[in-house]
């Protein structure tokens, strides 16, 4: 394992620990800090904590649909021309 491996991996480790603070933090604790408190005026509001992974969910299956979509389309062909060769 490589150095730029562990490297890369850290850092994942750590953006994927400060999302999860970060969200953690806006939409299960936020709403017990009162609302005069400074700490609202970094976080977009309330609604935006379901909204956004909701969205996300609906990106990222629409992805995975895509990829599927291609795949089976390259392998269709594929087996059109095999066919046509015979």
């Amino acid at each position: 394992m490589g150095a730029s491996d562990k490297l890369l991996g850290g850092a994942m480790l750590g953006v994927a620990a400060f999302v999860f603070v970060y969200y953690t933090t806006w939409a299960l604790f936020l709403p017990f800090v009162s609302p005069d408190s400074g700490l609202h005026a970094a976080f977009p509001p309330r609604e935006w904590a379901t909204r956004g992974p909701a969205l996300l969910l609906l990106l990222g299956l629409a992805g995975i649909g895509a990829f599927f979509a291609k795949v089976s389309a390259a392998e269709a062909r594929k087996k059109a021309q095999a066919g046509k060769k015979v």
